[in-house]
């Protein structure tokens, strides 16, 4: 007698021998699609934040400034530093702090680059020596703001890296207002965002950068006793040296006294 069919028309789907429907999709292949499609989805929402972000970016220094109550500015660029000292001599406020200065820059070296502003370096200006990176910078400028009392801070920085110094300082002192004074230089094109290599590899990093520290600014109360900020920066924020130990003033202090002590 004749066999009609074939000898695995009975066996269930995804056993052995048996043959998948035709235009099925096995649960592998649509967890597939989905994560492709959720990654292109990420990519163009980077991509819109990027733009919207790029655009944002103010490509002229503000023609009047308002006065606060001082002046913060963020190291990185000589430009920033003079910029500053210039609106500390116009009393845009009583005082500036210039954070993150390198270890080895002296007053005195500083003085030299501004020359007409001798005095001004001598009696209104502090040197924070101890912030590492902009976390760090917001979390000296917290200090610094609370010893002296201060509730109102111009905060000058390059025009790029404005929008991630505001975030971590709205981010550590939520009770301060801010009023934003970007350096604009002649190395940037604000406008060149989506065209010019240049200025694409300066701001597609920063814009990385603003969303982690806006993402972190959700899960952490302070920065200063934040785990994310030393796995982000590599390091702490801030040096565990005390202020009074860095500088070269501090150092030359040191050695008029003698020096500390050393075994062996």
């Amino acid at each position: 007698m004749a066999m009609i069919g074939s000898g695995n028309d009975h066996l269930p789907v995804g056993a052995p021998g048996a043959s998948v429907p035709r235009g099925g999709f096995s649960r592998r292949r649509l967890l597939a699609l989905a994560a492709a499609a959720a990654a292109a989805l990420g990519v163009v929402l980077f991509l819109c934040g990027y733009a919207r972000f790029a655009a944002g970016i103010e490509a002229r220094e503000p023609a009047a400034t308002p006065r606060t109550d001082a002046i913060v500015v963020v190291t990185g660029g000589s430009q920033r530093v003079g910029d500053a000292i210039g609106l500390l001599g116009a009393e845009r406020g009583a005082r500036l702090l210039i954070s993150g200065v390198n270890e080895k820059t002296s007053r005195e070296e500083l003085a030299r680059l501004n020359p007409a502003s001798r005095d001004l370096l001598a009696c209104c200006v502090d040197l924070d020596y101890r912030a590492r990176n902009t976390i760090g910078n917001a979390i000296e400028t917290r200090r610094w703001a609370l010893r002296h009392g201060f509730r109102s801070l111009l905060v000058v920085t390059s025009n790029y890296h404005m929008p991630r110094t505001l975030a971590e300082f709205g981010h550590a002192m939520p009770g301060v207002r801010f009023v934003a004074h970007p350096v604009v230089t002649d190395r940037l094109d604000p406008s060149g965002w989506w065209r010019r290599w240049a200025t694409i590899k300066v701001l597609m990093p920063e814009y990385a950068k603003y969303l982690v520290a806006r993402l972190r600014s959700l899960v952490e109360s302070d920065p200063e006793n934040s785990h994310l900020s030393v796995i982000i920066g590599g390091r702490k924020p801030v040096s565990p040296k005390p202020a009074e130990v860095l500088g070269p003033e501090a150092e030359r202090r040191s050695h008029l006294r003698g020096g500390p002590s050393r075994d062996g």
